[in-house]
């Protein structure tokens, strides 16, 4: 068989990853592999490699495989071979997986000793943290907690500012806060959505609810009952309306003042929230004092807030 297409010249991080991945390369069927074996020393191309030379991802941010899908892909290996080559940089006594590990699982229990593969030469750990997430929210079907889990690892980890992280994977910042959020969410919430119990549109309406006990207890409900989005989106308004009127203000007019309802309250933290993009309090007391608190998930959202606040 003729050698694969190769990829001329050295990938540029933070460019996308159109220069990364090659095009789909069609194999032949499992006895024989696609592409000439590896010569040990060239990168930014395409050779077949051994599946026992192959280390797990350490940055693999996805958590959750699904046994069924996987047993279809190996079934669809043992009928037509390897589609899309997996991604690998070299070791010293072989290769280090960047992304298609449901492939590799795959094609293991396939029965395949050998698979294609695209080689590339990663500088850094940093870089291959950066290319092992950015790739797999590009390219596999992550959860939404896996994505929100990948965000928060390439802003902290990566050290990624919102901007060039929404630069890489096409997503507004808006997107990536909300996201974010999700990982407030309590475990038994979060793991729910990882499973699919919970769509993510369940879990972005219960963040409106602040209290965990109130969200646990929406999300019984959301189990028990099936009950729709929406339905827990009214859910959350109610419960943030009658939290407000819980919260008697006094209004100073003059000499005497008067004693107000605070029901306007849930209308002002739903303008600030959409304002600014993320999750707003607002707080009063008896004497006619409050707060507003606003949150932030990283030194880059805080500046976003700045921005926003000071009209820029």
């Amino acid at each position: 068989m003729g050698d694969p297409m190769t990829t001329k010249g050295k990938q540029v991080l933070g460019r996308g990853l159109a220069s990364l991945i090659p095009k789909p390369v069609v194999s032949a069927p499992v006895a024989q592999p696609a592409g000439r074996q590896d010569d040990g020393v060239t990168n930014e191309t395409i050779a077949t490699i051994e599946i026992a030379k192959i280390l797990a991802n350490p940055y693999q941010p996805r958590a959750d495989f699904d046994p069924v899908a996987l047993d279809e892909l190996r079934q669809s290996i043992v009928e037509k071979g390897i589609i899309q080559p997996i991604t690998v940089r070299r070791l010293e006594d072989g290769y280090q997986l960047i992304s298609g590990e449901r492939r590799v699982r795959a094609a293991r229990e396939a029965g395949l000793a050998r698979i294609p593969a695209y080689i590339i030469q990663v500088r850094s750990d940093e870089e291959m943290l950066e290319l092992a997430l950015i790739e797999n929210l590009q390219r596999e079907h992550l959860n939404p907690i896996e994505i929100a889990i990948s965000y928060k690892r390439l802003i902290e980890e990566v050290q990624l500012t919102h901007d060039q992280l929404s630069q890489r994977i096409g997503k507004d910042r808006t997107t990536i806060t909300n996201f974010l959020r999700l990982l407030k969410l309590p475990d038994a919430i979060q793991n729910a959505v990882r499973r699919g119990e919970v769509s993510s549109g369940h879990a972005r309406a219960l963040i409106n609810v602040e209290d965990p006990a109130v969200q646990l207890a929406i999300f019984h409900r959301i189990i028990d009952k099936q009950i729709s989005v929406r339905e827990v989106e009214r859910l959350a308004r109610d419960y943030q309306r009658k939290k407000s009127k819980r919260l008697p203000v006094t209004l100073p007019v003059g000499a005497t003042g008067v004693t107000a309802i605070a029901s306007s309250i849930a209308s002002v933290e739903d303008k600030l929230r959409q304002r600014l993009g993320t999750k707003v309090n607002v707080k009063t007391m008896q004497d006619g004092k409050g707060e507003i608190i606003v949150e932030y998930y990283s030194p880059d959202d805080l500046e976003r807030l700045i921005e926003l606040m000071a009209g820029e």
